[in-house]
């Protein structure tokens, strides 16, 4: 009998509680601005800096270095799930690397003056930490939940994930408000704030660790191989094997769609509220902790809905409400109130609709190759979009509108909800050799 427990299950929501801080305190908000001003100081006087003798706008560089990160994490994160998958310290391996991503937000403490290179070397070594330590994270799911209960465990992780970086954001933005005060400047106000991020994030990993048992693993690597030799064949077995899985590949294929829209919907808010509504900076941060805390409620109340209609098609009812929202946004959207009620919306089903689309994904894979498969989904998780930002700046180049950019990510809501429509969960289940989910 799989060896099920309420403890893990609590000390596994609490990995998204410590690691949520790094995303909304370092990536959301305070890193590229800092990392940008950086730049600045260091630049000629065309405005160029010169990384790896390459000449960068100083302030094109912080998108430029999301987009660097994105295209390691393609490389590593299978190669990390693999690994994962072969080895008997699963649970030591996803402490390693958010403590090596922790560590790495800690040093940007040190960032003062011209040392841009420096942040950008060290927010490489963060995000890609970041984003393997997840891919371990979340291959824990159908390892600590029996299948009726992996909509509630997805959801509530994901839910106190927004609260952790919630409360953490807060408090460091009490800190940058009131730096004057207490003696600070704001340059030491933002050093401190990212400092606290990868102490959180490390501190609150020691909780899940603690509790979470490593299960022996379904595969061993042939005598006289080693495990990172093994786990590389067997990811390319696996890259062949998912093409095996129609249904999986579908339902793959649509996340990747849907969920790019919705990173860069996160990402590009804040943009479209200074440069077409000319928000103020406090309505922005506003928008900001409204989204997070709401993210919270989103998730639970979708869940509540999944409970009487499936998590397929509560996904599919989150993704027909983001192109409600987009058109609102078009047409509507011109105060800050307004900006607010946005924000609201979006948090609310973004809570709901990537919870449930992580537990959804989760009776889709075959034992044992947990990791590997949540390595592939978790390619356009958290800071990893790509093509949505790419897809964005292009129509804002030709059209010159940042309404009708963000109308065009419709199109990607559009196309997901299509394909995610074709997916039979039930006969993926079968394909995969799992049980079929009990909604």
């Amino acid at each position: 009998m799989p060896d099920y427990s309420k403890k893990e299950q609590r000390a596994w929501y609490m990995y998204d509680w410590a690691n949520s801080a790094f995303y909304t305190t370092v990536v959301t908000l305070f890193l590229g601005p800092y990392l940008t001003s950086l730049a600045k100081n260091a630049a000629d006087a065309q405005g160029l800096v010169y990384p790896l003798g390459i000449p960068v706008a100083a302030q094109s560089l912080w998108p430029y270095m999301v987009s660097l990160s994105v295209m390691v994490q393609v490389v590593i994160l299978p190669v990390f799930g693999a690994v994962a998958d072969y080895g008997h310290r699963k649970r030591e391996l996803m402490g390693a690397l958010a403590f090596v991503g922790a560590g790495a937000s800690m040093m940007m403490f040190f960032l003062e003056g011209t040392r841009y290179l420096m942040g950008c070397v060290l927010f490489l070594v963060a995000n890609s930490a970041f984003g393997a330590a997840n891919v371990v994270y979340n291959s824990f799911l159908p390892e600590i939940a029996p299948p009726e209960e992996r909509d509630n465990v997805s959801s509530r992780g994901w839910g106190l994930g927004y609260v952790g970086g919630g409360v953490l954001l807060v408090l460091n933005l009490l800190l940058y408000a009131n730096a004057e005060k207490l003696g600070l400047n704001q340059g030491l106000a933002v050093r401190i704030s990212l400092l606290s991020a990868g102490l959180w994030w490390a501190g609150f990993t020691l909780i899940p660790l603690s509790v979470l048992k490593n299960r022996n693993p379904q595969k061993k690597a042939p005598v006289g191989e080693s495990y990172l030799g093994a786990a590389m064949k067997q990811l390319w077995s696996t890259v062949k094997e998912v093409f095996r899985l129609p249904q999986t590949l579908r339902f793959l294929i649509a996340y990747l769609v849907y969920n790019d829209a919705i990173q860069t919907i996160i990402t590009l808010a804040s943009q479209f509220g200074q440069e077409e509504l000319k928000l103020p900076e406090q309505a922005l941060i506003t928008a900001i902790l409204i989204a997070q805390f709401v993210g919270v409620v989103g998730a639970l109340f979708f869940n509540w809905i999944a409970g009487r209609i499936g998590n397929k098609y509560t996904v599919m009812l989150s993704l027909a409400i983001y192109c409600i929202v987009l058109i609102y946004v078009y047409g509507f959207v011109s105060t800050e109130m307004e900006f607010y009620f946005m924000a609201g919306a979006i948090g609310a089903i973004m809570g709901g609709s990537q919870a449930l689309s992580r537990s959804l994904y989760s009776f889709m894979i075959p034992k044992g190759h947990e990791a590997e498969y949540y390595s592939i989904y978790e390619i356009s998780d958290k800071g990893t979009s790509w093509l949505g930002p790419l897809f964005f700046g292009l129509a804002l180049q030709f059209t010159g509108n940042y309404r009708i950019s963000i109308l065009s990510l419709i199109l990607f809501f559009v196309v997901g909800l299509a394909v995610l429509w074709t997916v039979n969960v039930r006969e993926a289940a079968r394909e995969a050799g799992n049980a079929p989910p009990p909604r």
